[in-house]
């Protein structure tokens, strides 16, 4: 492994708020982008979202992380020029104000494109930005719930159900980032650069899988199944001796049939039924009596050692405290402890994948408001007395 990070070189201007285009940029600048974080004065409000302790927001943490934050009012005409001698310097601005907003401003991609071509704008909002939907505000929650995820999520008998997270938004940074490499890609071959519009509904929606197609050609809508799994079985949830949980899967025929053999019930395997990961998700309530009658008589450890001896499927569920002590998640090194000015050691994820020659990195948490202001805005040529004039006014 070298020193060299994949994204050396790329300035990414980090304008968006809460999580789908901050999340993004936070990926970006884990592989050696660097991130200049532009917050309103008053902060981000992802830096007040969730837990804190002593006052200090612990998510911002993570998402602000590897960042170079400054603070600024877009919406003030010297903020406008301040963003936009950002904009010229950076190869790509993601932002995700409604639809409009931008323009309102004078910050449109017109405007950036015309000091800076090669520009990438990757504008991330709830419904894209046309469309009657586009005027809305749009969250995570709305995608969730529009997308047809808390539809399928839940039990049968049970009202659709949200997470307790925001996978949406997850989801579409994940996918933000994927297209700003395109993006950027593209601007290799032709030198131009390009928008991004990214609605946060459709990411998750494409990852919920086959249901356009089942309903075109079968005019199906999938329903609620708990824990169940409408291509195969036995899949579920199943409480051990010692009150524990573990989930199982049976995707391939021949882990099925591992575990029929192994809870002592290797008859169900003959049965034409069983050929067929669609047909066993009829009879999950036979498979799910043997499977789960077996599981309730041994503890967690009994159940996963003689699963793993039958190279079937399994884990426990999982809380963050049995994450921290997993042998497995250690030997990924999935979670450092990063140096926090405000905290002391902080624990967070690692970079979300390795690459064995130009590894990402996370070289610091997530700074103070306004931290880097007089760095950043230094090497635009802003000097310290024009920064002071420019906070008196409310533009940083």
């Amino acid at each position: 492994m070298t020193n060299q990070k994949p994204l050396d070189g790329i300035t990414v201007v980090d304008a968006a708020t809460l999580f789908a285009g901050p999340l993004a940029a936070t990926v970006l600048g884990d592989f050696g982008a660097e991130v200049i974080k532009v917050e309103h004065p008053n902060g981000d409000p992802s830096r007040s979202h969730g837990y804190a302790k002593d006052g200090v927001g612990l998510w911002w943490k993570m998402l602000g992380r590897n960042k170079r934050c400054v603070t600024l009012s877009l919406s003030k005409p010297e903020g406008a020029e301040l963003f936009t001698k950002l904009a010229r310097e950076a190869d790509v601005v993601i932002e995700s104000f409604r639809p409009g907003t931008l323009e309102r401003w004078d910050l449109g991609y017109e405007q950036l494109s015309e000091e800076n071509p090669g520009l990438v704008l990757a504008r991330v909002t709830g419904f894209g930005q046309f469309g009657p939907y586009s005027s809305r505000p749009g969250f995570g929650t709305i995608a969730e719930s529009m997308s047809g995820f808390a539809h399928v999520t839940g039990q049968p008998d049970g009202p659709p159900t949200l997470p307790p997270f925001g996978l949406a938004d997850g989801i579409a940074a994940l996918a933000t980032a994927c297209a700003i490499l395109m993006a950027l890609r593209a601007r290799d071959a032709t030198g131009k650069g390009q928008v991004v519009d990214l609605a946060i509904i459709e990411p998750i929606f494409t990852v919920l899988g086959p249901q356009p197609i089942a309903y075109d050609q079968l005019g199906m809508v999938q329903e609620r199944t708990g824990n169940r799994s409408n291509n195969n079985a036995p899949r579920n949830t199943y409480q051990t001796k010692d009150g524990k949980w573990v989930a199982i899967s049976t995707s391939a025929q021949n882990i099925a049939e591992r575990v029929m053999r192994l809870v002592g019930r290797p008859e169900f395997i003959e049965e034409p039924w069983f050929q067929k990961g669609s047909e066993r998700a009829k009879h999950a309530d036979e498979l799910d009596e043997a499977v789960g009658s077996w599981i309730s008589e041994r503890t967690t450890d009994e159940v996963v050692e003689a699963f793993e001896e039958a190279n079937a499927a399994i884990t426990p569920i999982y809380n963050i405290a049995d994450i921290m002590q997993d042998p497995q998640y250690q030997a990924l090194d999935s979670i450092i402890t990063v140096d926090d000015s405000e905290l002391g050691p902080i624990k967070m994820q690692n970079v979300i994948f390795r690459l064995s020659e130009t590894p990402g990195e996370v070289k610091w948490s997530g700074p103070r408001l306004g931290e880097h202001n007089e760095e950043v805005y230094g090497e635009l040529g802003i000097d310290e007395e024009r920064l002071k004039e420019l906070a008196e006014k409310g533009v940083v």
